[in-house]
């Protein structure tokens, strides 16, 4: 079994920051890609940022400049710097991270969180 919490949603006003966090917990061999998706209101989930295990990442268009995703290997954990938040960024976030649960998992599988809700004020 393997978990993923999130954590560090929070209300923040338009322009300000927060900093979100996602610990994979369980039996891990391995964890390969991670990912930030979020999904507000009436709207599809979208992929917001993701980084691979050696660090290459990839940011939606939206948050190309604002957002910053890292990772520490080592903690099994991904973060979300977000900055210049906008009323566009709120929405329920949510962890999402390719898990391998020993050495003959050659594939590993998707693994998700809860979510954590990210409001924006004016």
């Amino acid at each position: 079994q393997v978990q993923l919490v999130e954590s560090g949603g929070d209300l923040a006003q338009a322009g300000g920051s927060l900093r979100l966090s996602c610990t994979a917990s369980g039996s891990i061999f391995s964890v390969n890609d991670m990912r930030w998706y979020r999904q507000a209101p009436g709207q599809q989930r979208e992929l917001v940022a993701s980084i691979t295990s050696d660090g290459n990442t990839y940011y939606t268009e939206s948050v190309q400049g604002r957002f910053t995703i890292s990772r520490d290997n080592a903690k099994n954990t991904v973060y979300l710097q977000m900055n210049s938040l906008k009323f566009g960024d709120a929405a329920v976030y949510t962890c999402n991270a390719e898990v391998r649960t020993g050495v003959f998992d050659y594939y590993g599988s998707d693994y998700w969180g809860r979510g954590t809700l990210v409001t924006v004020s004016s």
